[in-house]
């Protein structure tokens, strides 16, 4: 276990303004100049930060015994409604990656049930829907209203509600509005909220339509979970390698918490194992031990990393072919890529053995919504496969409970288009290599082989694959767009300006990056957006969900206005140097020497 001494982002000189999940690490100051190598190295130091020890005076950590109490008395409500699953539910809810580990938790918890002969009692809910599991839906998390009706829509009829409520920086509108409806009826509704900002850092910023914030809706809550009527897990695991990419740690010890909790809950609903302190803590340390053997296999992952970067940079793609809850974590990686690095949905797509029959999702096949949706095996056969070369890069993740015989017929088919073909296999100590295995490793370029303990229960042995898979996911996806130049420093210089939140963010990472004031950095922004040189008064008086509505249609936003900032070019010459130079420090670079 790391030691408890206090970490430079811990220090309350360090970036003040901004809260945890906003800050940048230390540790990747500068990753966007790394080698692919150095960039798993820091995904490593940074991912590490998850498990250790809270320093004295500073924040909870992940690992502490208020974060582990709470744990303890949320597992003991779940095992109640365990034991009365006719007029009781557990609803998971979330935006972006929050919402789509509610799909795959309650999914995997649900199906747990149905082999234990027991009746589902999980449900999710995501912004926008289940086009947003595999899309980018960003303004759905701004609507208050709309998280509010979807909550009881789910929960009609039941007498009893546990809701899980997750915002990584305490800031979604969505979430809050849901949290305050639960508050608002103690006799049916027990809110609980999981994020990763300490309570005083929660949004204290006026949501449109609604007499609270969200630092006031916590700030209930608080009071309330001294009576055990409300509960706040909200553990600081760092500051992301990519700062404000909360997909990745934010993503991780999310599913961290919600897996420790609901296992906690069935082993003493069905298998007779109380919920304890020491249990949960334990199980908590199963997941650092995942961490240490995933970057075990750092030179392979990195490799990966490589190839993958290698595609994006010269316009081709990066596949994920997978099976099973891993194929899932690999389509959600892939839907991620556009919010966070402003990407292409051909650049990074995942597919999963038996397509849309897999998934139970609540609205079924959503093909029709065009062919981002198409993420059956079959529909990459079809529509991918034809157009692959060797620029393309494939790679494939199953472990030994997977027909590893599908995986080898899939193997020679993509090995017909391109060489560049990859593998993630995980299996148990004590299953030994299969002449099938053989036969993939022979047609892939690299495989990245994990061994996990055969003595590990099989939901233990299952979540430790799909931690292991999401952190080599994270860090292909993001060290692949670092080796393109969509980083700068250690931010998200694309990122897609389509809710308050991304708009707040955008207009800090400007100030930040480019050290001008506030007020400047919004209108250079407005600038950006509207695609002009003054901003009228018509645009400044303009609402922040106005702006959004317009950047969503805009490429570049961010880029285009740092650039401005900081070389004093007009818009038209920032967007022609960036076409030429899409790298934005070289780009920066190219004006200065021209003028």
């Amino acid at each position: 276990m790391e030691g408890s001494t206090l970490h430079e982002w811990e220090s309350p000189d360090y970036e003040p303004t901004l809260p945890v999940s906003e800050k940048s690490n230390p540790l990747t100051r500068d990753i966007d100049r790394a080698s692919a190598s150095s960039i798993v190295k820091m995904l490593e130091a940074c991912d590490g930060q998850m498990f250790q020890e809270a320093a004295a005076g500073a924040y909870q950590r992940l690992l502490s015994d208020e974060v582990v109490k709470s744990m303890k008395a949320v597992a003991k409500r779940v095992e109640l409604i365990l034991k009365d699953p006719e007029h009781s539910l557990v609803v998971v809810s979330g935006c972006g990656t929050s919402g789509r580990l509610a799909f795959i938790t309650t999914s995997s918890f649900n199906a747990e049930l149905r082999r234990l002969k027991q009746s589902p009692v999980y449900s999710y809910i995501i912004a926008g829907g289940d086009r947003a599991l595999f899309s980018s839906q960003e303004a759905p998390e701004d609507d208050p209203r709309l998280g509010e009706l979807s909550l009881k829509k789910v929960c009609e009829g039941k007498k009893r509600v546990l809701f899980i409520g997750i915002s990584c920086g305490l800031s979604a509108p969505f979430v809050a509005a849901q949290l305050d409806f639960c508050l608002q009826r103690p006799e049916v509704y027990t809110p609980v909220l999981i994020g990763f900002n300490p309570a005083h850092q929660a949004r204290n910023e006026a949501i449109p339509g609604c007499s609270f914030t969200f630092h006031s809706v916590v700030q209930r809550m608080q009071q309330l979970s001294e009576r055990q009527m409300a509960f706040v897990i909200n553990p600081a695991v760092g500051p992301e390698a990519i700062s404000g990419s909360s997909r990745m740690k934010g993503g991780s010890a999310t599913k961290v918490l919600l897996e420790v909790v609901l296992s906690a809950a069935h082993a003493a609903a069905f298998s007779a194992a109380p919920v304890t302190h020491n249990g949960i803590l334990q199980h908590m340390r199963t997941y650092k031990t995942t961490v240490d053997a995933t970057y075990a296999q750092s030179s392979g992952i990195s490799k990966l990393v490589e190839e993958a970067g290698q595609s994006l940079r010269c316009g081709r793609s990066v596949c994920y072919l997978g099976w099973a809850s891993l194929a899932l974590l690999g389509l959600i990686d892939a839907s991620e890529c556009n919010p966070t690095f402003g990407a292409a949905y051909k650049d990074v797509r995942g597919f999963i053995s038996g397509g849309y029959r897999e998934l139970n999702n609540n609205d079924g096949p959503l093909t029709s919504l065009g062919p981002g949706f198409d993420i059956a095996h079959d529909d990459f056969l079809r529509f991918v496969l034809p157009d692959l070369n060797d620029r393309d890069t494939v790679v494939l993740f199953y472990t030994h409970s997977d027909d590893i015989s599908e995986v080898v017929t899939l193997a020679r088919r993509v090995r017909e288009k391109t060489c560049n073909l990859h593998a993630v296999y995980h299996h148990t100590d004590g299953d030994g290599a299969s002449v099938l295995q053989d036969d993939i490793s022979s047609l892939c370029l690299s495989v990245v082989q994990f061994t996990w303990s055969s003595l590990a229960s099989e939901q233990i042995l299952h979540k430790q694959w799909e931690l292991s898979t999401k952190l080599v996911l994270n860090a292909v996806s993001t060290g692949a767009h670092i080796l393109k130049g969509k980083i700068y420093q250690n931010h998200m210089i694309d990122v897609q300006v389509t809710n308050s939140k991304l708009y707040h963010r955008a207009t800090c990472l400007l100030q930040r990056l480019s050290a001008r004031p506030e007020s400047q950095c919004e209108e250079a922004l407005l600038k950006a957006i509207y695609q002009v040189d003054e901003v009228s008064v018509d645009i400044a008086s303009c609402d922040i969900i106005s702006h959004t509505l317009v950047a969503r249609t805009r490429s570049q936003v961010v880029p285009v206005a740092l650039v401005c900032l900081m070389t004093g070019c007009s818009l038209m010459e920032a967007k022609s140097v960036l076409e030429q130079q899409p790298v934005v420090r070289e780009a920066v670079a190219l004006l200065f020497d021209a003028a």
